[in-house]
């Protein structure tokens, strides 16, 4: 059974004046008024003009309410009545009417360093993930209208998409061909971003850039993998030099052999290829023993 359909909003632009020269109209009629009101009060006293001129300084004065103003990238919601009338994004003074609601937002590019979250990768083993989000409001009908608050929303669910992002990944030591969190930086990064922007595109929102900024193993595990990582390394080392080992004892053999230097037999060939190994992959530097009788 299928949940309740979200009627989603969509921003529209709102209809609103120069607020400038609405300001000057509104000072204008009340001068004007407060002069009138002296003149009738001194010279001819009728209450039916002093009426009008007090209506006339009184609406003046309700008019100004309806001014506001926009910086650079700022948005103002306009609402009538509790319905959305639409969003002004012109920047300076502006002016609608006075009785209509006004909620202003700001469409500049954000920055949000999430919280240090502790989970589980696809190994289970517990890792410290945090996530730099560089984000703004795309459609403020949507972020004002749709979502309770988009800030926080915004941040809930960037811990939600980091908890997915590392449920779904090995830190390192995947199989082959799968991506991990921290061989593969970039593509995870994409996928963050693009869940994240799929995320908060209901609440008007998009996502510019996502970062890992903070990845490593848990504390009680960070000593172990450690180890392991070290181990791993030193097994690589050894690798390479027994490998060049080889090669260059299988090298002087065969100059030997082609030099016609000296003829070995099968087993002082072993024996010189034992020796040599030990040389070449010793931690330490080699005690020489020198013979100073014959060969054999």
């Amino acid at each position: 059974m299928s949940g309740p359909i979200l009627n989603r909003s969509q921003e529209r632009r709102a209809f609103s004046l120069p607020g400038l020269l609405m300001a000057t109209l509104c000072v204008l009629a009340i001068g004007f008024g407060v002069l009138a009101m002296l003149g009738v009060a001194v010279l001819e006293g009728s209450v039916l003009t002093l009426g009008g001129t007090v209506m006339l300084v009184g609406l003046a004065s309700f008019g100004l309410a309806g001014l506001y103003m926009l910086q650079p990238n700022e948005a103002m919601a306009i609402t009538l009545f509790g319905a959305y009338a639409g969003t002004d994004r012109a920047e300076g003074l502006r002016w609608v009417l006075p009785w209509m609601g006004r909620k202003k937002i700001s469409m500049r590019v954000r920055n949000i360093t999430s919280d240090t979250l502790k989970v589980n990768d696809l190994k289970g083993n517990p890792v410290e993930i945090a996530a730099n989000v560089v984000w703004r409001v795309q459609d403020s009908a949507q972020a004002l209208f749709d979502v309770d608050d988009y800030e926080s929303f915004c941040k809930i669910e960037i811990d939600t998409a980091l908890r997915d992002i590392a449920a779904h990944y090995a830190y390192d030591h995947a199989e082959e061909g799968e991506l991990t969190l921290r061989a593969n930086a970039e593509e995870v990064a994409g996928l963050l971003r693009s869940r994240l922007d799929q995320r908060l595109s209901t609440g008007g929102m998009t996502v510019d850039e996502a970062r890992i900024s903070h990845l490593a193993y848990a504390p009680e595990i960070a000593g172990a993998m450690l180890k392991r990582q070290q181990a791993e390394a030193v097994l690589a080392a050894r690798a390479k030099i027994v490998d060049g080992a080889v090669t260059m004892v299988e090298s002087a053999l065969h100059q030997l052999s082609s030099r016609g230097v000296v003829e070995l037999d099968d087993e002082r060939k072993a024996q010189m290829v034992s020796n040599l190994l030990v040389v070449l992959c010793a931690d330490r530097e080699a005690q020489p023993v020198v013979n100073t009788g014959s060969l054999y």
